[in-house]
């Protein structure tokens, strides 16, 4: 069991939790997850908070290879007033910020975000560390390759989850040193990776748990079930679920997701079978 220090107020993972994603742009590969005016968002994370998400995880801008990257600036117009509409509708409710810049961050944190979702995890701007630990909020940190313009050519690993873990093993390094409190590992499923890569590493993913550090899975309706099975993302509900139920026997502890209510559903299922891959020793 884990528990994080949200600015004071703990969030404890004695069961795996659900993050709901929302967008406020108009580029996400997934239209579902684009919410932009102020109704919209409060609309979809009336839901998201109904059906059991624990956190919401709020993004500015696509990370898709082919969307076009914006400014700290442009983010933080997109991000902060939908932040500021979800905590005075819901004050209870626990926000995530998902982006790569610092400024971001310390913006999102200061209208009332407690978590940094940072996709590079601190490769793409060098004062994120240093801002996250100044900002006392846990941070989540994925592994990539490169930026998400370039991340889709930098997929040549000797073996992709051994690059994983070394990877992490530097990470959690560096984030100790900066004074960074909880750490969350997301392997970055779709990121600088292979199909078959995708595979490889989700079905090793046990192989995290040598950190003690929670895990965070994202792929929800991502291309690595799309592809495999020739449908589109709208069409990916039932891939995503299965590989949530496997990702969570994996050890998964966090599911971030499109879809709380079936996401939740899963986590209740596989608590019954009581199913958990411990790590290799």
């Amino acid at each position: 069991m884990y528990t994080l220090n949200c600015k004071g107020r703990l969030l404890t993972l004695d069961k795996p939790a659900v993050m709901g994603i929302i967008n406020v742009n108009e580029d996400s590969f997934y239209a579902g997850s684009r919410q932009i005016d102020r109704d919209a968002v409060l609309t979809r994370a009336a839901a998201m908070l109904q059906e059991g998400a624990a956190i919401i995880d709020i993004g500015g801008q696509s990370t898709h290879p082919k969307s076009p990257r914006i400014t700290a600036g442009t983010e933080i117009s997109r991000v902060v007033p939908a932040i500021e509409a979800i905590l005075e509708q819901f004050p209870g409710a626990v926000i995530s910020i998902d982006t790569y810049f610092s400024e971001v961050a310390a913006a999102a944190v200061q209208a009332g975000a407690l978590l940094v979702n940072d996709i590079s995890c601190g490769a793409l701007d060098p004062n994120m560390f240093s801002a996250v630990a100044a900002l006392e909020v846990p941070y989540i940190g994925m592994h990539m390759r490169g930026d998400p313009n370039t991340m889709s050519r930098l997929t040549d690993y000797k073996e992709v989850t051994q690059a994983v873990l070394d990877y992490f093993t530097e990470k959690t390094k560096q984030v100790n040193q900066a004074g960074i409190r909880d750490f969350i590992l997301d392997p970055g499923f779709g990121f600088a990776k292979t199909l078959e890569q995708n595979y490889a590493l989700l079905s090793q993913m046990e192989t995290l748990q040598i950190f003690e550090l929670p895990v965070l899975v994202g792929v929800s309706r991502k291309s690595m079930i799309y592809k495999a099975l020739d449908i589109t993302a709208e069409e990916a509900l039932n891939g995503t679920t299965v590989l949530h139920t496997y990702a969570l026997q994996k050890g998964a502890d966090i599911l971030r997701v499109h879809d709380v209510k079936q996401a939740m559903e899963v986590i209740h299922l596989v608590d019954r079978l009581k199913v958990r891959t411990p790590a290799s020793s």
